[in-house]
């Protein structure tokens, strides 16, 4: 039989986490845990006892293959499995009423989304989705720079590697910026439009989607992971401003129409750049899981801004699919 604990946490208690998954990203997570004075990194969980051991070792903690094992004996989880794996693990979490930082996607379809939040809900537990991308140092900057939003442009690029090749480019790297558009976007979807094709693997790699909005803006939204560079930029056009994001070197240039004429008789355009150090992301990530279920608050990217990037992502790659 499941336990169903609910906690209200004081500000001073230290949690017990554990990470199951340590591998590409489970890592990293185990990392930030382990350094936080809030949390005691109890395990690290993985089917492949090598990654478990070397993780647990180096953090000083317990190596588990089963999750079974931990579920009496945490409060609260970080998930980073494969996608294919998210529903079941997570499921079994918070029906044992353990919080849940679960990595993006968050689930592979929207009814297992809509059961991960109901449980979630129904148990008072704190659900989040790894869309890191929300904590970049630059994005948490562009929120005060938004009025009307006409026009959003969003290129996200990587070379090809064999990570995550058991999902389309729309679930491993198109659906970061889904996230941040639907997220700058205070309106519903009206239309979407999509192509893309399979190259490098049985998967789409290379992505564009035009997202139409009821308030009339329009996102152009391309991805690829066949590209011979990394590139992560995030361009918004709005009355009287053009707002330019590079996200990797944390460079936000914004440009608006002056009070002033030129010799042409257009506006002068003013030009102001911003530079960001690195933030350490996933850290800020982490720390706001901490604290969403320490203070008994909604996280950054709860359940339901991860089911409504995936109903996104899942009509993009549907489109796409239909016409391949």
């Amino acid at each position: 039989m499941c336990r169903i604990i609910i906690i209200n946490f004081a500000m001073s208690q230290t949690l017990k986490i554990a990470v199951i998954g340590v591998g590409h990203l489970g890592k990293w997570h185990a990392d930030k845990y382990a350094a936080s004075p809030d949390c005691d990194l109890l395990a690290v969980v993985d089917n492949n006892p090598k990654n478990a051991e070397q993780i647990a070792q180096k953090h000083g903690t317990r190596a588990v293959s089963d999750y079974h094992d931990i579920l009496s004996q945490v409060d609260a989880v970080s998930l980073a499995v494969p996608t294919s794996l998210h529903y079941k693990i997570a499921r079994d979490i918070l029906e044992a009423g353990i919080h849940c930082l679960i990595e993006k996607p968050i689930t592979e379809t929207i009814e297992e989304a809509s059961t991960l939040i109901e449980i979630a809900q129904k148990n008072r537990l704190v659900l989040q989705v790894g869309h890191i991308v929300r904590f970049n140092s630059v994005m948490m900057d562009i929120g005060e720079l938004l009025q009307e939003p006409q026009f959003i442009e969003s290129t996200r690029l990587a070379p090809f590697t064999s990570r995550s090749t058991d999902i389309s480019v729309i679930l491993d790297l198109m659906i970061h910026d889904i996230d941040i558009i639907l997220n700058l976007i205070d309106s519903p979807v009206k239309h979407i439009s999509a192509s893309g094709l399979s190259v490098l693997s049985d998967s789409i790699d290379i992505a564009n989607a035009r997202i139409e909005f009821e308030n009339e803006c329009v996102a152009n939204v391309t991805a690829s992971r066949i590209s011979q560079k990394h590139e992560q930029k995030l361009r918004i056009f709005q009355k009287d401003m053009y707002i330019s994001a590079d996200l990797l070197k944390k460079i936000l240039s914004i440009n608006r129409k002056g009070k002033t004429d030129n010799e042409a008789g257009f506006k002068n355009i003013t030009h102001e750049e911003r530079s960001y150090g690195d933030n350490d992301a996933l850290n800020l990530e982490i720390q706001d899981f901490i604290a969403a279920i320490k203070n008994g608050r909604r996280p950054k990217v709860n359940g339901e801004d991860g089911k409504r990037a995936l109903e996104t992502a899942i009509e993009i790659t549907s489109q796409i699919k239909a016409a391949i």
